[in-house]
């Protein structure tokens, strides 16, 4: 991608106006020209201190202008305004660069997927009874399962019911009963996959699913230690600025950027090669 994005922009500057790279292939003409205006005013947040058009240039591209490019060109593609393609590159930059002092997380309470040394760990807040949850969720955990985040990341959960959320309440006590007997993520895709299905019958489905004996499951999701575990997860979740689902933590830094499968993936293999290349470095 970076060395045909380069020959397109050199193309752009010293003759003419040739097609750009998936995925921009589609653009022409006015979009074309918006591309590679935005490409030659934008900055990447590291590793060049020029526009990401000017250090695609360079006798050696910096790898971040060029997955940057490609973010934009995506964007561009989407018929993202300016504004918004500006905003949402700032805020990938907070996202990935944090700033002040990491969340507090307890990890041990936090049932996790993905591989367990893997040099990214996100968390993400999630309700029972978030529609959001349920599309974004499953997408991440194949990801960092099967996907292009294996071996890289490793994806935790922590249980925060949303007040508005009809049933919410009730659905993380039978999370959380899940979880202690090391079947949360089954019994939570399971319920996922059936969203927004919620009744007694199905829990009891979603449990046989995750190899789960219903009777035990509904004894501990009444038990007070599970309901302690619950509240101990949503409150820290206030403490950390939690106030929606989903929200997620990307080695204890807030993620602000876009809740779009695609761009946090994108976001989270950039993060797992910057502490490849922090743990390589001398």
């Amino acid at each position: 991608m970076t060395l045909f994005l380069v020959a397109v922009l050199l193309s752009a500057a010293v003759g003419p106006a040739a097609p750009l790279p998936d995925p921009c292939a589609g653009l022409a003409g006015s979009e074309r020209a918006r591309a590679l205006r935005l490409l030659d005013s934008l900055y990447p947040y590291e590793c060049c201190d020029d526009t990401i058009a000017a250090c695609l240039r360079a006798p050696q591209p910096c790898p971040l202008a060029g997955r940057l490019a490609a973010n934009v060109c995506r964007r561009v593609v989407a018929g993202q305004d300016d504004e918004r393609i500006r905003r949402a590159l700032s805020r990938r930059a907070r996202s990935v660069l944090g700033g002040g002092e990491a969340a507090v997380i307890d990890l041990a309470g936090a049932p996790a997927a993905g591989e367990a040394d893997a040099p990214v760990t996100v968390v993400i807040y999630a309700c029972p009874r978030c529609p959001y949850c349920a599309r974004l969720v499953p997408a991440l955990h194949t990801a960092v399962t099967t996907g292009s985040l294996r071996g890289q990341v490793r994806l935790a959960l922590r249980i925060f019911p949303i007040r508005g959320h009809p049933g919410a309440a009730e659905a993380a006590l039978l999370w959380q009963a899940a979880a202690a007997q090391g079947r949360l993520w089954p019994y939570m895709l399971a319920a996922y996959r059936d969203f927004p299905e919620d009744s007694a019958a199905a829990a009891e489905r979603w449990a046989r699913a995750a190899g789960l004996e219903t009777q035990r499951l509904a004894a501990e999701a009444a038990s007070e230690a599970t309901r302690e575990a619950v509240v101990a997860a949503k409150k820290e979740g206030i403490v950390n600025g939690v106030t929606e689902t989903p929200t997620l933590f990307i080695n204890g830094v807030r993620y602000v950027g876009e809740l779009d499968v695609e761009e946090i993936v994108d976001v989270l293999e950039e993060v797992a090669r910057r502490s490849d290349s922090s743990a390589a470095a001398p």
